[in-house]
């Protein structure tokens, strides 16, 4: 039932704030986890992401001020955010299939998206295989990309079909620290921990004990401390781990043990005939 409070604490917080910037960080914190864990917590768990939820609920209650005052729709477009009345408009348009100016008459049809609540829900009926590792320090060599938190599902696989025609993962592959517990390639995604978090950096990479002058041109080194791992099996293809994702936060987060940990998780793809890939994410005792 923490679980529970600490996201519904987390909407009571974004409720609070629609009339100002709401820093999806501060937003993170109160569900005490990292601002990037806490995006994709709330789309896989609400399909929906957090700033598109934002922006229903600023144009639900811009219809309400709309029916229930006299308000201008210049002062309606500060209130809630909107660089421009035009702006403001576009995306009423967007929502409701109507103007600011319609939506005050008398049986136009507007829609509305009430706050969302976190309960819990019951389930559990396929196991997970998972186990805890102490590993670390270790490094990661890669390419780094800035990636947008609501394009990810889009940009990530061009990330990889881009270094795959490149022979990028030749080049990583020849770098590999042989023992590391952490052995295919791997999709890095680092946390941001201020403002409004809108984007991430991911990290297309291997564990690496290469020195900082032996790095191949245009690649970086990204250092891990020691740390806790819980770290979750998906047989199968890659586009299993999607569903690792949304039960590690829907089904394994809230009733673990264990919270999040404000360090990078990592996908670790490995070799094709072993026909599994393994989702590391770093995690600390309650």
């Amino acid at each position: 039932m923490e679980w529970v409070e600490r996201m519904n604490a987390a909407i009571r917080y974004i409720e609070d704030h629609m009339q100002e910037e709401i820093s999806y960080a501060d937003a993170a914190k109160a569900a005490c986890c990292s601002s990037y864990h806490f995006q994709r917590m709330f789309s896989f768990i609400t399909d929906v992401s957090l700033g598109e939820y934002i922006r229903r609920r600023r144009l639900t209650l811009a219809a309400f001020d709309l029916q229930h005052s006299a308000i201008k729709v210049v002062d309606l477009a500060l209130r809630y955010g909107y660089e421009s009345p035009e702006a403001f408009t576009r995306a009423f348009v967007q929502l409701h299939g109507t103007t600011p100016t319609e939506a005050r008459k008398a049986g136009t049809v507007l829609k509305a998206y009430p706050p969302m609540s976190f309960q819990l829900s019951i389930k559990g009926v396929a196991g997970m295989n998972y186990r805890i590792e102490e590993a670390g320090p270790f490094s990661v060599v890669g390419l780094q990309e800035q990636v947008g938190t609501e394009e990810a599902f889009s940009r990530i696989p061009g990330l990889w079909a881009d270094a795959r025609d490149r022979g990028i993962f030749g080049v990583l592959w020849d770098i590999r620290q042989e023992g590391c517990p952490i052995g295919g390639i791997l999709g890095v995604c680092a946390n941001g921990e201020f403002g409004r978090n809108e984007s991430f950096e991911y990290w297309l990479a291997i564990a690496s004990d290469s020195d900082c002058t032996e790095l191949p041109e245009g690649m970086n080194k990204l250092d891990f401390p020691q740390a806790t791992w819980a770290v979750f099996d998906a047989p199968g293809p890659p586009e299993n781990l999607q569903d690792i994702w949304r039960r590690l936060y829907t089904e394994w987060v809230p009733v673990s043990g264990y919270e999040l940990a404000y360090l990078p998780t990592i996908e670790n793809y490995l070799p094709m005939e072993e026909n599994r890939n393994e989702l590391w994410v770093p995690v600390v005792k309650k």
